[in-house]
């Protein structure tokens, strides 16, 4: 998109928009807590590695926790060690990492774009604007970690093979297997999916720069293997067992069976979710596609889509565990591409585009201001002052589009999708803190518990895996297993039978021994829905009770 730019650098630009952008993130970051599933289980392993002092052994719930490289956890701890222990923490390092993406879209955008940094400036407006990285940034998951890490090491790939032969080339070369060591640390052998598809379109370009092998590839490769394989081979070494657990269960059958992690989709779950995920920038992306046709997108943006995007989603879409965060590293590829097919058309076609851009997000940040009076229809109690943000994203879009005398199209949809999504930001997050327990949240509970003195009781849980609320109280509930598969732990790795303190399985009569204490304690009992029949005995002596969303809460008084 040949955005002509004010006088001002592209990189003053591009500064000002990560500015925009962490300013947007920024503001309300902590207004609801941790949810349910995977941020919370994050949230709460980090906190335990952080108070318990083990780097080496997750736990979750006080069990060991294998299911992730541990460097998500370990940034999670540091955010937590230096932020504080609030849900805010948490996720103030995967915006740092998303806002790092940006950047490197833009740095590949230079390459690819052939030094021209209106476009590349264009791109990093796109990538940073896209919904699915909004999303990436504020849910705390390995895959915002994973993207920047994949990115740096395709970016550094590329620039090892455009820098000319010596020391400064090979710093590159070695950052790049560095950075892809850090990846399979943080999510295994995936890590090396985007550098490896970018590569490959490098190599099949006609006229691309190359680099001979030497005995640096070498080096860089042991370097790899020293970063990346070092906790694997530390457990390892302590157990045996290890090597099956990390080899089969957590990569071919994560891959092959995705019963093994309750993450079953169809095959065609991306092909769907991954525009949806880019709106609306896809939607232009897969118009101007089908008007260009393949022939004439040219080799190397052939090279491009084919490599940095249909070939992964085709990888990704294979697998039977699905999530739409997968498929993070896709979208820098996405966002090239946009450009560059917007960038062919006319001021005619872009303002068309613009058009239907404002239509789409007022609309969106209209909806957002009904949400006071169309909530109650879905269960949601919202505040009627939470229709201010959005009704102010309205009006910045109208005020700029009024009073703001640029002529040129390009520039006008690039500020356009920026402040959009400021005002999207704005207005989700005060909407997502009054909504937390029905978006699978517990610190409403946590809270709850505080206004009625309990505190300090132990907490049962029915059921349920709820890391939530262990990390909103800072201390561990009982897990009562009764069937959920979410509550079947891997407890092979543990070295003595005090599991059992977090953990009590009701449908074995020997392990519920541990129950009568915890009752004559006069515990609060949680139970997501009305506690079965069967299991009434579990009140004795708790007289009182209420409900919060969907959260059944007994206790005495």
């Amino acid at each position: 998109m040949p955005a002509a730019l004010p006088p001002m650098s592209s990189r003053l630009w591009l500064w000002l928009l990560l500015a925009v952008l962490f300013g947007a993130f920024l503001l309300n970051l902590n207004a609801w807590g941790v949810l349910e599933s995977s941020e919370a289980r994050y949230a709460e392993i980090g906190r335990e590695m952080l108070t318990g002092g083990d780097w080496l052994h997750p736990r979750l719930l006080g069990i060991q926790h294998f299911h992730k490289p541990p460097l998500t956890y370990w940034l999670t701890a540091a955010g937590l060690g230096l932020f504080g222990g609030t849900a805010g923490a948490v996720r103030l390092l995967p915006v740092l990492a998303v806002l790092a993406q940006v950047g490197l879209v833009y740095a590949v955008g230079l390459l690819v774009f052939a030094r021209d940094r209106r476009r590349a400036l264009a791109a990093a407006v796109v990538y940073g604007t896209l919904p699915v990285v909004l999303i990436s940034a504020l849910n705390v998951t390995t895959d915002a970690y994973l993207a920047t890490l994949e990115l740096l090491a395709a970016y550094a790939f590329l620039r090892y093979h455009c820098t000319p032969a010596g020391r400064p080339a090979l710093r590159w070369l070695y950052l790049g297997w560095v950075a892809l060591g850090l990846g399979f640390l943080t999510k295994g052998p995936v890590a090396v999916v985007l550098p490896v598809m970018v590569l490959i379109s490098l190599h099949l370009t006609k006229d691309a720069p190359r680099r001979p092998w030497s005995g640096h590839h070498l080096l860089a490769g042991l370097l790899f293997a020293l970063v990346g394989l070092s906790w694997y081979l530390a457990l390892v070494a302590e157990n045996r067992e290890f090597i099956d657990y990390f080899l089969f269960k957590h990569t071919v059958e994560r891959f092959a069976n995705a019963a093994t992690f309750n993450r079953a989709k169809p095959w065609w779950f991306y092909l769907v979710l991954a525009p949806l995920g880019a709106l609306p920038w896809s939607a232009a992306l897969l118009t101007e596609l089908a008007r260009t046709g393949w022939r004439r997108l040219g080799r190397r943006w052939q090279q491009v889509l084919l490599w940095w995007v249909l070939v992964p989603l085709l990888f990704f879409s294979l697998s039977k565990s699905k999530l739409l965060l997968y498929v993070l590293p896709i979208f820098p590829g996405v966002a090239l591409l946009t450009v560059e097919l917007l960038g062919r058309r006319t001021d005619a076609v872009l303002l068309r585009w613009y058009v239907g851009f404002m239509a789409l997000f007022g609309l969106v940040l209209g909806g957002l201001c009904l949400m006071p009076l169309l909530g109650p229809g879905f269960g949601l109690n919202v505040r009627p002052a939470t229709a201010l943000w959005p009704a102010a994203g309205i009006l910045l879009l109208l005020f700029t589009h009024m009073f703001w005398e640029e002529v040129r199209i390009a520039p006008r949809l690039l500020v356009l999708a920026v402040l959009f999504t400021v005002g999207l930001l704005a207005a989700a997050k005060p909407l997502l803190g009054q909504i937390e327990v029905q978006a699978n949240g517990s610190r409403p509970v946590a809270e709850r518990l505080k206004e009625l003195g309990l505190q300090q009781r132990p907490v049962l849980v029915y059921n349920e895996l709820l890391p939530s609320l262990a990390f909103a109280q800072r201390r561990l509930p009982v897990s009562l297993y009764d069937g959920n598969q979410a509550l079947q732990r891997e407890t092979q790795f543990e070295h003595d039978g005090r599991w059992h303190e977090h953990l009590i399985n009701l449908q074995d009569a020997a392990d519920t021994t541990a129950l009568g204490p915890l009752l004559r304690r006069q515990p609060v009992v949680l139970s997501k829905g009305e506690l079965p029949q069967s299991r009434r005995y579990l009140l004795r002596g708790l007289n009182q009770h209420e409900h919060l969303g969907p959260w059944w809460i007994y206790y005495a008084r």
